[in-house]
């Protein structure tokens, strides 16, 4: 009898976006990426495609700090589209040779110690290409909800993992365009609800940097390090605010702490925005007895062992570290906050000029100055 094989992907893409859920304690469960937002990028480019929005052939355009610009190449590369990339000063070496060879023409930005400077300079540009080729179209990775269709299989997958006997489920990730905690957090919401009694209520808490627009930090400053993909200096219109019942708010240092911790204890190496989101779990975790806990580990560890893991000597004992909580945004403060948002809309800050950004935010770990 022969046994029966799982069938083969028709491309990388869709290997590179399809999850492990790992189980890293009792109830507490690590949604590890090799890189997320393959998930995002392949259904939008597919549903864009299916609308007639897009032809195959066309030129598809964005912004981006790195990984979504890979992510975009792929998607563009599986289904035999033009990809034209307005590159962060952020993007390396490495990046810019896989887009070349993927065929995504990529522009980069001139050096830059200012990310608020940089970021405008794309816009401009972006819009300068737009003007020539309106015929591009612009992905807006921050600002159009396409990006949150390929989130509804992962939210499947991580149903079926979870257990369905009435007990509460908490799904902790790095905010950032808000398409991934969003919509999974909107998929896990609808599918309990519609499965009767043996579904419990789903929780949503978002994971931040200090010094970020998106949830009021924008007022204090982490004098290392800006945390990478989880926060951003511009508005995002995918961010839905009112779907969040907790916010942390956590310094890079208390995020090195929680990648080392994970590596050195579950041996899974994920990059810094998963060891802040590690950290706020397990808090979050001891706080419901019986439930379960998903945290987003979006990314490998590979680009931060300089920055992170070669600094493993400087984590502290994550045991011994604790958010403050917080009830108003006035009290924030490093290292390590934490708030009851329950819902609340966004603030002033993350709410003005939404939509009219250029859907780049901070992807790479960046000094400041």
């Amino acid at each position: 009898m022969d046994t029966p094989t799982a069938a083969a992907d028709e491309h990388m893409a869709e290997a590179i976006g399809r999850p492990d859920l790992i189980r890293v304690d009792d109830r507490l469960i690590c949604l590890r990426f090799e890189t997320m937002k393959v998930v995002s990028a392949l259904a939008a480019v597919r549903h864009l495609l299916d609308s007639g929005a897009v032809r195959r052939g066309d030129t598809l355009l964005d912004s981006s700090s790195g990984i979504y610009a890979y992510a975009l190449a792929l998607a563009c590369h599986r289904y035999g589209m033009r990809c034209h990339i307005i590159g962060s000063t952020t993007v390396d070496h490495t990046l810019r040779t896989q887009l070349a060879v993927l065929g995504a023409h990529v522009e980069q930005m001139p050096p830059s110690s200012d990310l608020k400077l940089d970021q405008k300079r794309r816009v401009a540009r972006v819009r300068e290409i737009l003007r020539v080729h309106p015929e591009y179209h612009w992905m807006r990775q921050y600002h159009d909800d396409v990006h949150y269709l390929g989130y509804r299989a992962i939210a499947e997958r991580v149903r079926a993992a979870v257990p369905a006997d009435g007990s509460p489920l908490t799904l902790v990730g790095g905010v950032g365009s808000g398409a991934s905690t969003g919509a999974l957090a909107r998929y896990l919401r609808e599918g309990r609800e519609g499965s009767g009694n043996r579904a419990g209520p789903v929780r949503l808490t978002g994971v931040q940097p200090f010094g970020s627009v998106t949830f009021g930090s924008e007022h204090v400053a982490d004098p290392e390090i800006i945390i990478a993909g989880i926060g951003s200096s511009i508005p995002f219109g995918n961010v839905t605010h009112t779907a969040y019942d907790t916010v942390h708010w956590l310094s890079f240092h208390t995020a090195l702490t929680g990648s080392v911790d994970l590596l050195r204890r579950h041996a899974v190496f994920a990059g810094l925005s998963t060891g802040a989101s590690y950290a706020a779990a397990r808090w979050e975790h001891a706080r419901v007895p019986g439930g379960t806990t998903v945290f987003i580990a979006p990314d490998t560890g590979h680009r931060y062992v300089d920055t992170v893991f070669a600094r493993h000597q400087e984590a502290a004992d994550l045991d011994d570290l604790a958010p403050r909580t917080v009830s108003s945004l006035d009290e924030l403060a490093l290292p390590w906050a934490r708030m009851e948002w329950n819902g609340a809309p966004a603030p002033a800050q993350a709410s003005a000029g939404t939509g009219t950004g250029d859907g780049s935010g901070w992807v790479d770990v960046v000094r400041p100055g």
